[in-house]
């Protein structure tokens, strides 16, 4: 399994949400380019992408998952289960939902940090 540290050059987008992934990528001319991030710019072609983090509960325990998207696809680089603490602190956050959630400010926070070791 992939480290996140390999990914630590990549160029994150860390307000991208999913649904504002889903508005932008796949949603062309059906929106204008503002989500609760801000504005952003039009996709014109398969090779504008966004890398992003999304936190999925549908599974017993929580992970991470780093995505590549662009109007074709969304791939999957690297998936992390949440540690123990930070899972449960996320999941009371959400009301224990199942789902695909932008991470928090602490998520985020952790992942900068596995970023940079």
């Amino acid at each position: 399994m992939n480290t996140l540290n390999a990914y630590r050059d990549l160029d994150i987008d860390w307000n991208m949400t999913p649904w504002d992934a889903v508005t932008l990528y796949l949603e062309w001319g059906n929106n204008c380019w503002t989500g609760d991030s801000g504005v952003r710019q039009p996709v014109r072609s398969k090779d504008d992408y966004s890398n992003y983090f999304v936190v999925y509960t549908w599974d017993e325990v929580p992970r991470v998952i780093l995505v590549r998207r662009n109007s074709e696809e969304a791939r999957e680089l690297l998936s992390m289960d949440l540690p123990e603490g930070l899972r449960d602190r996320f999941l009371d956050e959400v009301g224990h939902l199942k789902g695909v959630f932008p991470p928090n400010e602490e998520v985020k926070t952790w992942l900068k940090n596995q970023l940079s070791n």
